[in-house]
């Protein structure tokens, strides 16, 4: 299924940032920006990815935005439910403070965290039970790439939360393609190699679920409005997961907007 076919998804990780007083003039500046000149839902899924601290705050200001801007959390427990696990977030409490969206798997979880796969899967099989929406990430070091071992590490990790998601729930399942190399490096992978993977990705899905045709597959890695066209031009590039510059309202507008009129 080409690109044209499915709604692309722009959503921006802020990551461990910022303080209160400039996230809130950020989504001021956003609604800003999309009162201007709207965005169409149908053409394009908007979503950040605040700190926990802040996700009912900054989806409560953007109840009166022109239109709806998905708010993500960055993570969840392994831990279903509720109970004695001091300082966890489960996926049950997210979805009780109306967060129908998480980051699951990403790089700087798996890398810097110790995420393994037995602990993401935990965190995949929650999330689905409790009805969110998983953008589920995945990636490679420069060293795998090197030694030729890109494509087999990526599908290994969608192969890794097979085991965990039911047939019917690979429709809450939105994927994020982030070589690890280019994260926060400047370094973006060439639209021909981002392409080249994403088209992998896809079939790989392909025969997982017949999902897979369907699923939108975002590019993450030093994603900025300068290089957002061409990438945006690829068919299997449904969107993007964007780092530092979603912490510019216009620069990320303006990446959303390339999604929005090339899809």
């Amino acid at each position: 299924m080409s690109g044209a076919a499915i709604t692309p998804w722009v959503v921006g990780n802020w990551k461990m940032n910022p303080l209160r007083a400039d996230a809130k003039q950020l989504v001021e500046e956003l609604k800003q920006l999309l009162q201007n000149q709207n965005i169409e839902e149908s053409k394009c899924h908007i979503g950040v990815a605040p700190i926990a601290l802040a996700l009912q705050s900054v989806q409560a200001q953007f109840s009166d935005s022109s239109r709806n801007i998905c708010v993500v959390a960055q993570d969840l427990s392994r831990i279903a439910g509720t109970g004695a696990y001091t300082g966890e977030i489960s996926a049950e409490l997210l979805k009780d403070s109306e967060i129908d969206y998480v980051l699951i798997g990403h790089s700087e979880r798996r890398e810097v965290l110790g995420d393994s796969p037995a602990v993401i899967n935990e965190k995949v099989k929650h999330a689905l039970s409790a009805g969110l929406t998983v953008i589920y990430c995945v990636g490679e070091s420069l060293e795998q790439r090197e030694k030729g071992l890109a494509e087999q590490t990526v599908l290994q990790q969608i192969c890794d939360i097979a085991a965990v998601v039911k047939a019917e729930q690979w429709r809450q399942i939105v994927i994020a393609y982030e070589p690890i190399w280019a994260i926060g490096t400047g370094k973006t992978a060439s639209p021909e190699d981002a392409q080249a993977m994403h088209a992998k990705l896809r079939e790989g899905l392909s025969q997982i679920t017949p999902a897979g045709r369907s699923m939108a597959i975002l590019y993450g890695g030093s994603v900025k409005p300068e290089n957002a066209v061409e990438l945006a031009a690829c068919p299997d590039i449904n969107g993007a997961l964007v780092g530092g510059a979603s912490l510019n309202a216009e620069s990320f507008y303006q990446i959303a907007q390339a999604f929005a009129n090339t899809k």
